[in-house]
């Protein structure tokens, strides 16, 4: 029996007629749902937010580095669709696990996402499925988190009457050279027919997959892809600090370093880290490391570091305010940008919202500009309403301080150094447009 469910479902990925279902229609799951499509497979999405379904269904884009006309693309396929009516899941051959992994306020793993997801899945799931999971999450997490809610509902055995793997997303929004379907998959499977149907669906839509011997070490992997980063970035945010006492440039540093073409990979410091990823892996291999009585020190350290950046940037802030004789109570702020990173409309994790409730904090009376986030909205631990203002020589003149904590390169940087006071520029972004009458200070 097993063997021929395996079969059935293996024909029809290798012809692209499984009707694949991804659940998740965010920066994972959207981009992903275009590439099946595309590849020619019946697709459906789902999604509890009934705006994103909506705007699926009416190929309206919603993620700005996704393009509108994807979307549109997508939605026009009689046999593509977006929902919210998870019963539909008995009726696909595929399920997709795209939801947030992400962390307490204790910074534990936070799997409510995946045990919701599992017991939506659950009462639907039927013989012949192959479920994957994408979420970013700690090594064991398929077979303890995901698995055991699967089989108890539905009677019936991982592995034998349906299939399990686990394959890491590897999104980097607003990335030019790399989408979804050009970055190579990890697959790692329950069994070798798991891994096999695994990879035969990923194949078609993505250029390579990279098999792994279980779903564990596929778990693994992203972990040490993303927590060789944030050790990295810690690196240079700690030298930043140190080579500011001994007033030398820490970005004149790193370029000159990168000169050297091997042993060297440069990165760069910032105002804390942002995004779904390297702010929160690295916690999830410490926490589960616990469990092993193994000590993480290094890990640790890194995250202490990378997590102490926003404070460092806003006693540069006071410091320099102090040189003007001004306080940073009741100083007016402009903070440069709420996305985590430059050109993106993603604000997940973003250090700017740490720096605005310091801010706030010290008494700063504070707004921002920011091309791709017009206005903010409610979050997990923030929950600030506020709007984009307009970026202009009279607002630049009204402000006792430009902060610069995300470089979008849409945004007239020679206006901020003709017209500010004092710029804190977090990201190097001033010192390639020449001279200035802003006193610039990097942080």
């Amino acid at each position: 029996m097993a063997n021929a469910l395996y079969s059935s479902l293996l024909q029809k990925l290798e012809q692209h007629t499984a009707t694949i279902g991804i659940i998740g229609l965010g920066y994972v799951g959207l981009p992903l749902a275009i590439e099946f499509a595309k590849a020619g497979f019946p697709v459906t999405g789902f999604d509890l937010d009934p705006v994103k379904v909506k705007n699926v269904n009416a190929g309206k884009g919603y993620i700005k580095h996704i393009p509108s006309s994807a979307v549109q693309e997508l939605s026009s396929r009689k046999c593509c669709k977006a929902t919210s009516d998870f019963d539909l899941l008995a009726k696909v051959d595929c399920i997709i696990i795209c939801v947030p992994t992400p962390l307490t306020k204790q910074r534990e793993p936070d799997m409510s996402y995946i045990v919701g997801t599992a017991e939506q899945i659950s009462t639907r799931l039927r013989k012949g499925q192959l479920v994957v999971l994408e979420s970013t999450t700690y090594p064991g997490t398929t077979r303890e988190i995901l698995m055991p809610p699967l089989e108890k509902a539905s009677k019936l055995k991982g592995g034998k009457d349906f299939f399990v793997a686990f394959s890491p997303e590897r999104e980097d929004p607003g990335n030019k050279n790399f989408s979804t379907g050009t970055i190579p998959k990890v697959v790692g499977g329950l069994t070798k027919q798991c891994l096999k149907l695994a990879q035969t669906m990923y194949d078609a839509v993505i250029t390579q997959t990279v098999p792994v011997s279980s779903p564990d070490a596929a778990e693994a992997t992203k972990l040490l892809e993303n927590i060789f980063r944030c050790v990295n970035i810690a690196l240079v945010n700690e030298l930043k600090v140190v080579f500011d006492r001994m007033d030398i440039n820490v970005w004149e540093v790193i370029n000159a370093a990168k000169s050297k073409p091997f042993g060297f990979m440069p990165f760069y410091p910032g105002p804390g880290l942002g995004g779904h990823c390297i702010p929160i892996d690295p916690f999830y291999l410490t926490w589960r490391a616990r469990e092993f009585e193994i000590p993480t020190r290094f890990i640790e350290l890194a995250g202490e570091v990378n997590t102490c950046m926003p404070e460092y940037v806003i006693e540069r802030l006071m410091h320099a305010l102090n040189e003007d004789k001004k306080s940073l109570k009741g100083s007016k702020i402009l903070l440069m940008g709420l996305a985590y990173k430059k050109d993106v409309d993603d604000v997940r994790e973003s250090p700017s919202f740490r720096l605005i409730e310091l801010l706030h904090r010290h008494g700063a009376k504070v707004e921002y500009h920011d091309p791709f986030v017009a206005e903010t909205h409610k979050m997990r631990k923030y929950n600030y309403s506020m709007k984009s203002v307009s970026l202009t020589a009279a607002k630049l003149k009204s402000v006792d301080a430009v902060l610069i904590s995300t470089d979008h390169t849409d945004v007239d940087y020679k206006l901020i150094g003709q017209h500010a006071k004092l710029v804190i520029d977090t990201r190097n972004t001033m010192s390639g447009i020449g001279k200035t009458k802003a006193r610039v200070v990097q942080a």
